[in-house]
């Protein structure tokens, strides 16, 4: 089969879109801060969901089989990773996910460890449980994202309840090596310490790296892990409402066998099958992205480097998230705010990831060449 072309909506047609990445901001406003694609969805999810909607197919979600066997299927053929089918439970999104495994794990004022700078909703979970964050930042050599070890031991002996793990890491595009992963699972369990793995940017990871799934380092990170991961950024579809929370031991498996029914029941009919397909059916798609994603990668850097060299880009390893270090640009704590108010384009303030994220910002790149270059000759203006 030929590769599929699949390219980004102007932004005339976007205009028109209702999720809030296009909701949020007055229409003077490019917005790139919200993590969603602006590419047409996988053909075989839409026609999917226009079969469903025809037929008037649109009631409460009942047993899907079909999604654990497509999502073991897949993650055996391209993750390597060999998965129990009875083993995969079905929840609303990733965040509900995680909440309810929390649930199980804790009790208000317990830790979480977590490292920043970090998705800004892992912070948001924690406070909603009313747990104690407990912050293990990266390091920064020049050249890489180093993990302080010696810190997340240290952590472990004082009392972590749970590592919230971002694997990949969002928002710094870093994938963790398989000897890092085996580190923090050893750790993990000389403490008794549960690793939360958030894995949904696994998929959208870059030819040159691998993705290494946090349960298929074998029995030590099978007794101490969980994952939670979702079809939703990968293929698009995050508004459709439905993710997975996974185990791979007798311990873990009889923890989420306590998650209540309703975690099961509130996803949505629509996003468990489109799920089924994306992981089905939705591959050659997924390549066609990812094909888009490194070319906008490297094409940004090469932006940036040309029109504004203070800001230092670290080309990521894995989806389509740019952190940029924008503290060369003298811009205050909050230079996202800068560039909202003088050039009306809208990134993530970094400050929400943690305080080593002070004179950062996220910036979504899944988008056109057009976009993004309008994007960066608005930073220019704003900073002119």
């Amino acid at each position: 089969m030929s590769p599929i072309e699949v390219n980004a909506f102007s932004l005339e047609q976007l205009r028109r879109h209702r999720s809030t990445k296009w909701r949020d901001f007055p229409g003077d406003v490019l917005p790139l801060p919200v993590a969603e694609m602006d590419f047409p969805v996988a053909e075989p999810i839409t026609n999917l969901l226009l079969e469903m909607i025809r037929e008037s197919d649109l009631g409460y979600l009942g047993p899907i089989p079909e999604l654990s066997l497509a999502f073991t299927d897949y993650s055996e053929k391209y993750m390597n990773w060999n998965v129990d089918a009875a083993q995969v439970h079905v929840v609303t999104d990733v965040g509900v996910g995680v909440v309810e495994v929390l649930r199980l794990l804790t009790s208000p004022g317990d830790r979480v460890l977590v490292s920043s700078p970090v998705y800004h909703n892992f912070s948001t979970w924690i406070q909603e449980l009313k747990l104690k964050k407990v912050d293990v930042p990266f390091g920064d050599d020049g050249t890489n994202w180093t993990i302080d070890f010696s810190g997340l031991e240290d952590a472990y002996k004082a009392g972590v309840s749970v590592h919230l793990l971002c694997n990949p890491h969002n928002p710094l595009g870093r994938l963790y090596s398989k000897e890092e992963l085996l580190i923090i699972a050893q750790l993990a369990d000389e403490y008794g310490v549960t690793v939360i793995s958030d894995e949904i940017h696994g998929p959208l990871t870059f030819a040159e790296k691998v993705f290494v799934p946090f349960l298929s380092l074998g029995e030590v990170a099978q007794r101490v892990g969980i994952t939670v991961t979702a079809a939703s950024k990968s293929w698009n579809i995050a508004g459709l409402k439905c993710a997975v929370v996974v185990s791979q031991g007798e311990k873990m498996d009889a923890l989420l066998k306590k998650l209540p029914p309703a975690t099961h029941y509130r996803a949505s009919l629509l996003g468990a099958f489109a799920s089924t397909v994306a992981y089905s059916a939705g591959i050659d798609w997924l390549e066609a992205i990812m094909r888009k994603l490194d070319s906008n990668r490297h094409f940004l850097s090469t932006l940036l480097a040309q029109r504004i060299p203070e800001i230092r880009y670290r080309i990521p390893e894995n989806s389509y998230l740019a952190w940029l270090d924008l503290n060369g640009l003298n811009l205050g704590e909050n230079p996202s705010h800068v560039f909202l108010e003088k050039g009306k384009v809208a990134i993530l303030d970094g400050r929400g990831f943690g305080p080593t994220g002070r004179g950062f910002a996220r910036l979504n790149f899944a988008t056109s060449p057009d976009i993004l270059t309008e994007a960066v000759d608005r930073m220019v203006v704003a900073i002119s």
